[in-house]
């Protein structure tokens, strides 16, 4: 088995890493510092589930990889329109592409039967230009548990978690996303085949869409935000609408609201990737968290007013702030 992982950052290259220890052929697309340090001294990973090093080929340029089997995505979702010359050299007759994202992805409604089925969401596929260069019909999705964070050039610090839950559109359990779960697993992570894995998204996206602008906004924590009782009581608020436009488009997912706060509640003096990425001046990934939720609830007719407005605030926070 042929993997690249194109944007080997903080869960890129803790996948690759994983993947190559467990026999498969990786080929991991860096830059800069982190690059040259994999190339030198291989893919450190501190963990607490124990401590190893990996050395899969790496470098900035795809062309010298050529098609592989699949292709994991570690970019943020908001460089999707724009990462075709880094993923058109990988991509033969039958390669996968595995999206590794955050909040909704750009082939959410690709073989969804229903009223919506074929539906482009504008905020992750503008224009088309996602599905022009990662073609929905060649996507597995997954859902990424896991953090870790790049601790320095070429070390990957192991937080928690080792779930990426995978799944194909239509719902089937194909030959492909068995033979991918079963290289995860040898190479140490959890990775079932979901035939509902649009409710895993929806599960994740439920803290990601609350906690993620309103920490922006707030610059708190996680534990801080779910012990101040008018943020939890917003948090619970942003939920409760995030499952309402779930509902409407065909998702049930089986989690309470009280559970989830008290998950990440658990997590305790966190920063979320949104408020990382703004104190480093990084672009906010606004558009497949928050804004492409927002469409969904226009496209049902969801009224989503708590999600609206801390939408609203973030998206100028982004534009007034950051460059």
């Amino acid at each position: 088995m042929k993997i690249a992982v194109v944007g080997a950052g903080a869960i890129g290259a803790y996948v690759g890493a994983a993947l190559h220890r467990g026999g498969a052929e990786v080929h991991l697309v860096a830059r800069r510092d982190h690059l040259r340090a994999i190339q030198a001294e291989g893919v450190r990973v501190l963990s607490p589930r124990g401590d190893f090093t990996a050395h899969p080929h790496a470098t900035d340029d795809p062309n010298e990889i050529g098609p592989v089997d699949y292709v994991f995505l570690g970019l943020k979702a908001h460089s999707y329109p724009s990462c075709g010359s880094l993923v058109a050299p990988l991509l033969g007759e039958h390669t996968a592409l595995v999206a590794g994202q955050n909040g909704i992805p750009w082939w959410y409604f690709h073989r969804l039967t229903g009223p919506y089925e074929g539906r482009r969401i504008e905020a992750v596929d503008p224009g088309g230009a996602t599905s022009k260069v990662l073609p929905p019909e060649r996507a597995i999705g997954c859902v990424v548990y896991p953090a870790t964070v790049i601790e320095s050039p070429g070390v990957i610090r192991h937080l928690e978690g080792t779930r990426f839950s995978i799944g194909e559109p239509d719902g089937s359990v194909s030959r492909r996303c068995t033979e991918l779960s079963e290289a995860m697993v040898a190479g140490g992570l959890k990775c079932p085949v979901e035939r509902n894995l649009r409710d895993d998204i929806w599960i994740k996206l439920m803290g990601n869409a609350a906690f993620n602008p309103i920490s922006a906004l707030t610059r708190a924590t996680m534990v801080d935000m779910c012990r101040h009782p008018l943020t939890r009581t917003m948090v619970a608020r942003v939920m409760e609408e995030i499952l309402d436009i779930a509902a409407r488009v065909g998702s049930t997912p089986e989690i309470s609201i009280e559970k989830r706060l008290r998950g990440a509640e658990g997590v305790g003096a966190h920063k979320t990737s949104m408020l990382q990425d703004l104190e480093a001046g990084k672009q906010l990934e606004l558009d497949a968290i928050v804004t492409a939720v927002v469409e969904m609830a226009d496209i049902t007719g969801a009224e989503a007013p708590t999600l609206r407005a801390i939408h609203a605030s973030t998206d100028l926070l982004a534009r007034t702030v950051l460059p």
